[in-house]
C-alpha cells in the first residue's frame, strides 16, 4: 500500500511507522488515522517481529489536526460518530496488535498523541519529550483515550492530567508509569533499535499469545469503557464550547466559554 502521511519501513523483522507530516507537527488528520490503521494491520499479518512507532521533524504528534477539527463542524451526526469509531478503531488496533510495539517519542506528544505514544507496549522518550492531554483547553473531551489512561495509571491520577489539561515532562510521565525509559536524544535511535532487536529475538508466537492475553483480561471493561467514550467523542463535536474552543485556537486568542453545562 502506498502512503502520503506516514513513512513505512521493513527491516531485519522490525517495521517502522513514522508520522510524516512535520509541518504540523504531525497533527493527525483522518486520512493519517486510517493510513496507520492500514500499516497496523497489516503488520497484523506480515512476517514482522516488532513496530516501532515515531515522528518525522521535531515532534513526535500534536494531536488531531485542528484544521479538520473545524472542518467538522457541519457535520452530521452519522458523520461525527464515523470519526469517533475512527479514532477508536486505531487506538484499539493498535492496543491490540499481536506484535510488540515501542514509541520512540521525542518533542511533543499531545493529546492523541500522548495516547498514540503511551498505549504502545514500551515507550522510550527524550528528556525534552511533553505530555498533555489538553482536550479540555479547546471545548473537547479526552474520551477514547481516557479509557486506556485509566487502565495505565488508575482513576485518581488520571483525572489529574485529564481536568487540568496541563502539561507534563519527560520525568513525570517515567514517574506516572507512562514511560519506560528516558534516553538521550541521541541514543534515541540506538536504544530503541536495541530494544526492537531484543524482543524480536523472542518467540513471535509466545508475543502474539501474551499480548492476546492482555488485551482479553481488560476487554469487557474496555469494550464498555470505548462505547462511552465514542458518545461523548461524538457528543462534544457538537457543542459550543467545542466551537468556540477551536476557533480560539486558530485565532491565537483566550476562548470565551459559554456559562451552561450539561451536567
Amino acid at each position: 500500500m502506498s502512503y502520503t502521511t506516514i513513512l513505512v519501513a521493513d527491516q531485519g523483522g522490525i517495521r517502522t511507522i513514522t508520522l510524516n507530516r512535520p509541518e504540523r507537527r504531525n497533527a493527525m488528520t483522518p486520512k493519517m488515522q486510517d493510513e496507520l490503521i492500514a500499516a497496523l494491520e497489516e503488520a497484523a499479518t506480515s512476517s514482522c517481529r516488532v513496530v516501532v512507532l515515531q515522528g518525522a521533524g521535531e515532534s513526535f504528534c500534536s494531536g488531531l489536526d485542528l484544521t479538520a477539527l473545524q472542518a467538522m463542524h457541519d457535520k452530521s451526526q452519522a458523520d461525527l460518530q464515523a470519526e469517533a469509531e475512527r479514532v477508536a478503531r486505531l487506538f484499539r488496533t493498535l492496543y491490540e496488535l499481536p506484535r510488540p510495539t515501542i514509541a520512540a517519542v521525542h518533542g511533543a506528544a499531545i493529546a492523541g498523541g500522548t495516547g498514540l505514544a503511551t498505549i504502545c507496549d514500551i515507550t522510550l522518550a527524550t528528556p525534552a519529550a511533553k505530555f498533555g492531554y489538553t482536550e479540555a483547553r479547546i471545548g473537547f473531551v479526552p474520551a477514547i483515550v481516557s479509557a486506556y489512561l485509566a487502565l495505565q495509571i488508575g482513576d485518581k491520577r488520571s483525572r489529574d492530567l485529564l481536568l487540568t489539561a496541563r502539561l507534563f515532562g519527560a520525568e513525570e510521565a517515567h514517574r506516572l508509569g507512562l514511560v519506560n525509559e528516558i534516553v538521550a536524544p541521541e541514543q534515541l535511535a540506538q536504544r530503541v533499535q536495541a530494544l526492537a532487536e531484543s524482543l524480536a529475538g523472542n518467540s513471535p508466537e509466545s508475543l502474539a499469545a501474551t499480548k492476546r492475553l492482555l488485551a482479553a483480561q481488560h476487554k469487557p471493561w474496555l469494550d464498555a469503557a470505548i462505547a462511552e467514550a465514542m458518545e461523548a467523542n461524538a457528543r462534544a463535536r457538537e457543542t459550543a464550547d467545542f466551537r468556540e474552543g477551536v476557533a480560539a485556537f486558530l485565532e491565537k486568542r483566550r476562548p470565551s466559554w459559554s456559562s451552561g453545562s450539561d451536567g
